[in-house]
């Protein structure tokens, strides 16, 4: 391979790291992401940088954690100005696609997100119009105007919302096939069109629309004519293949709802956690009604809604699989495996009614905390590697396979050294930011922050109103002991590590003078 590597970069929302064939799940059916995982290195103690979705796939993007980003919630856009290693491909003479989800800016949610009446602290001198690109209802009247850079994408073609619900460049793409806007478009609600629903959530249900219509589709079909395109024009590229399954609500289409039976799913581990050593906010979470909730943690009342939400999840995940095949199958009829790098990974987990809880924020169990993490070379063997890996590792990693430098300000480390040996380890733990911006954190009663440190052996976390978790994983593999009251000695070791982690990742990307043009 003596030119520069195509990137597929494949991303799903929301999946746990064990909801995968290749990760030794015995009933969820992934089989082209197992024969993706016999050709990569399997990163089995891989961990989000932040379990929330903006944040975190802005630090995928930018290498930088979201403390330094700024995308710190789902309130606020990633800076337009904002430096993406994408960009970097780009400058190289990359053709670049975003095809799918994106949540860079605030979009999807926009109007629950109250209104900013003070000025803030910093004007960053871009147009407002910059950062309404994913809200969705801009997309409702017809096609839109594309930016030509979006965060270092040339081309865009978002789908922006979970579930049934269609929109963006999804939305006019559905209707050019036959789809009614009644059927499509529609609200986050019990209210929300469907063929069958569960009785126990009303999240749970089989759109009125076939697959052919849904987003897995739309992201297959696009992300393929992307590639097709740039491999006709004959420079390297690099497909941002982003599916928004298998995100809430669990609303898999056609053929592949109902896949699974809810009474074959495993009660979830430590379901019946007493949470005695538990923060008061995971507590009073678990206490909140499911059906009241939409976007934010909450409580099971029984198993028998997560057995319901695992096997509508496996049947997301499948049809995902299914595209994710076809997506490599157009690779390899180009002839372009041997040139094409391929990463698969998530922007955070679930709790899938692990310790009675469901979905994911403010929670830093395993559940929503690790990843999924493939990187395949062209021409590599399958390997497996327990060495930590993070998220924002991910795009250091990605420019040094291309033959690139990493820009000023990145934090990460980049992952070759264990692709070359899955022995050795680039870091000696993980750093996990989670932030509430007020007034969610007053409205919620969650803590306004939290900070966690992953080691290979053991979580300690710390929030805001100072209450601490310390976890030893191998005696306690399902987190329900919180040694932190009565283990001074190891408590202390990793409160001073974690405070060395979050000293490691300070500002240092701003200020510095750009590159003069010659002459």
């Amino acid at each position: 391979m003596d030119a520069a590597p195509n990137v597929l970069f494949i991303i799903t929302d929301q999946q746990r790291a064990d909801h995968l064939g290749y990760a030794g799940n015995p009933i969820v059916r992934t089989p082209n992401l197992d024969a993706l995982a016999g050709r990569s290195t399997n990163f089995t103690n891989a961990y989000v940088n932040n379990p929330i979705c903006m944040p975190n796939r802005s630090t995928i993007l930018t290498g930088r954690m979201p403390s330094i980003h700024g995308a710190i919630f789902n309130d606020r856009s990633l800076e337009w100005g904002a430096n993406t290693f994408v960009r970097t491909l780009r400058s190289a003479g990359y053709r670049t696609g975003l095809i799918g989800k994106s949540h860079l800016q605030l979009g999807m949610g926009i109007e629950n997100i109250p209104p900013v009446t003070r000025e803030t602290a910093v004007r960053d001198g871009f147009e407002p119009g910059d950062y309404a690109h994913e809200d969705h209802r801009r997309y409702v009247a017809g096609p839109v105007d594309d930016p030509d850079d979006f965060y270092g994408f040339d081309t865009v073609a978002f789908s922006l919302d979970h579930g049934a619900r269609v929109s963006g460049h999804h939305l006019q793409w559905a209707l050019d096939r036959g789809g009614d806007l009644e059927n499509l478009y529609v609200p986050y609600s019990p209210e929300a069109p469907a063929l069958q629903r569960s009785e126990h959530w009303w999240q749970i249900y089989e759109p009125p629309y076939p697959s052919e219509l849904h987003s897995t589709e739309f992201v297959t079909q696009r992300t393929i004519e992307f590639i097709e395109s740039a491999h006709a024009d004959g420079g390297p590229w690099m497909a941002y293949a982003s599916f928004p399954d298998p995100h809430h609500p669990i609303t898999p289409p056609g053929e592949w709802f109902g896949r699974h039976d809810p009474a074959d799913m495993p009660e979830p581990r430590a379901f019946d956690d007493p949470l005695d050593g538990a923060p008061p906010h995971i507590r009073a979470t678990r206490a909140r009604l499911e059906s009241l909730m939409w976007p934010l943690p909450f409580g099971a009342s029984s198993p028998t809604l997560a057995q319901e939400c695992m096997a509508g999840t496996y049947g997301m995940i499948e049809f995902i699989d299914d595209g994710i095949g076809r997506i490599l199958d157009a690779v390899d009829r180009l002839g372009a495996t041997g040139d094409t790098i391929v990463v698969f990974t998530t922007d955070h987990g679930d709790m899938m009614g692990e310790h009675g809880l469901m979905v994911k924020g403010n929670l830093h169990y395993q559940g929503t905390v690790r990843a999924p993490l493939l990187i395949a070379r062209p021409g590599s063997e399958g390997a497996t590697s327990e060495s930590l890996a993070a998220s924002i590792d991910i795009s250091e990693t990605i420019l040094e396979l291309c033959g690139l430098d990493q820009f000023i300000g990145m934090q990460g480390h980049s992952l070759v050294p264990i692709l070359d040996d899955p022995a050795v380890s680039v870091r000696d733990a993980v750093l996990i930011e989670d932030d509430m911006p007020s007034p969610f954190d007053q409205v919620l009663g969650v803590p306004e922050k939290m900070r966690t440190l992953v080691t290979a052996d053991g979580r300690y976390t710390r929030d805001s109103n100072g209450f601490e978790e310390l976890y030893v994983f191998g005696d306690d593999p399902d987190e329900v002991e919180n040694r932190a009251p009565h283990d001074e000695p190891r408590r202390s070791e990793m409160l001073g590590r974690l405070v060395d982690q979050m000293m490691s990742v300070g500002e240092t990307g701003r200020g510095i003078p750009a590159p003069q043009a010659p002459g």
